[in-house]
């Protein structure tokens, strides 16, 4: 299995790419090579602080161009087709790679899948999901920011893909799907997610339980939430400044006078653990679902952590068949969309 990883996209571009894609190369399964896709000079020096070369397991794609975050996506795209996003692309549309990922531009992630890997047959937009911890099961939020206005069909679509990934990668059995509204009763909400609750209690392809308001995003019995994506996003970037603001206040707080500094050092075990549950990084960037081939978007201020578990997350939806069962279970949506011949 090859998996094509961006060097050049990110804030820590390429240092703390490297270091994650060579602690892959050490750490995963000995079937999995990783191909560093961007400017050869600049990766070798990374590799070479990290006692690494080319070798079997790890090599180098060389790239002249990259897309830089404030660029407009679908220009950048077009016009820097020797960037690390166009060819990584490219290398999975040639099957000369199983899977791409990267830390860099997800405009133009959205935009150069959308282009060189064409959507998968008959989905309309691809969508990208996150994954979020929650009190039990981690919860997939579809859309987190690839379209910004959708359709009832289009969020139909998302969560039948929602409902795949969620069960091939994070082994739920048939996966409970909720439309995030403004209330949980089947009459709150706009007219698209009124329409789009209509058509998911009727898919025998999705177990729906109904509409979801924020708060029941954390409670753990809920395995996929569906959103356009300017709702997901805002959700997504609420809920890590608000880790990031718990995490700070509790750290003042518990430094601020010797007897709290040592009730901390007794909750040391208990805060740790705390701390690993409300790391995004863990879970291994987000999935771009309905685009022929694997593409996996990690968060811009990825570390070498981010990037080793975005290897492994990716390496898993290869194995388990994420774009082919995608490509199954949209059909079967098709078909049962489509008017009944009555004829003879």
């Amino acid at each position: 299995m090859r998996i094509a990883v961006d060097a050049m996209g990110g804030d820590y571009a390429p240092r703390e790419i490297v270091r994650g894609a060579v602690e892959a190369s050490r750490r995963m399964p000995e079937d999995i090579e990783i191909i560093l896709v961007g400017d050869r000079q600049s990766i070798e020096a990374e590799m070479a602080r990290c006692d690494a070369s080319e070798s079997s397991r790890l090599s180098i794609f060389h790239t002249t161009q990259v897309i830089a975050m404030g660029e407009p996506p679908a220009q950048a795209v077009l016009s820097k087709r020797d960037s690390s996003i166009y060819r990584g692309m490219e290398l999975v549309k040639q099957k000369k790679a199983d899977a791409f990922l990267s830390a860099g531009s997800t405009g133009a992630m959205v935009a150069a899948a959308t282009l060189v890997l064409h959507r998968c047959p008959g989905v309309r937009r691809p969508a990208i999901g996150t994954l979020l911890p929650s009190l039990g099961r981690p919860v997939l939020v579809i859309d987190a920011g690839a379209n910004i206005d959708c359709t009832d069909e289009e969020l139909e679509q998302f969560a039948v893909m929602g409902r795949i990934y969620s069960e091939s990668i994070m082994g739920q059995k048939d996966p409970v799907v909720g439309v995030l509204s403004i209330g949980g009763e089947d009459l709150k909400g706009n007219g698209v997610t009124k329409k789009t609750l209509e058509r998911l209690r009727s898919n025998p392809l999705v177990n729906c339980c109904g509409n979801v308001e924020g708060h029941d995003l954390f409670k753990g019995n809920i395995d996929v939430v569906v959103c356009d994506g300017f709702v997901g996003n805002v959700l997504l970037k609420t809920v890590e400044s608000s880790s990031r603001a718990i995490a700070h206040w509790m750290k003042d707080e518990f430094t601020r006078n010797p007897i709290r500094i040592f009730g901390a050092l007794c909750l040391r075990g208990a805060l740790r653990v705390m701390k690993k549950r409300m790391d995004p990084e863990l879970y291994g960037g987000a999935p771009l679902l309905g685009v022929n081939g694997t593409v996996i978007i990690t968060h811009g201020a990825s570390s070498h952590k981010a990037i080793f578990h975005a290897i492994r997350v990716s390496a898993e939806a290869v194995r388990n068949r994420v774009t082919g069962k995608t490509v199954e279970n949209l059909a079967r949506l098709a078909k049962r969309a489509a008017p009944q011949n009555t004829e003879g």
